[in-house]
């Protein structure tokens, strides 16, 4: 992991097209502003762990490939 010092107003540039800039700093709380082309998904860490949770327990209830053999359309 890379850990880098940043002030308020300082950015971080990752790749050619994302940005992210320290807004605000009050106490332990730290506003960060993200600027990254639409195509590029960001989310809070809680929030991506919560749809991993969701898109495996999906994934679960899914019909094994045996059970897809067995289906038979209607005529």
């Amino acid at each position: 992991m890379l850990i880098l010092s940043r002030r308020k107003g300082e950015s971080i540039v990752i790749g050619d097209n994302i940005e992210i800039c320290i807004m605000d700093v009050q106490g332990e709380v730290i506003k960060i502003g993200i600027d990254a082309p639409r195509t590029v998904s960001v989310y809070r860490k809680e929030i991506y762990n919560e749809i991993e949770n969701a898109n495996r327990e999906a994934t679960r209830n899914l019909p094994t490939v045996e059970q897809l053999k067995q289906f038979k359309p209607k005529e």
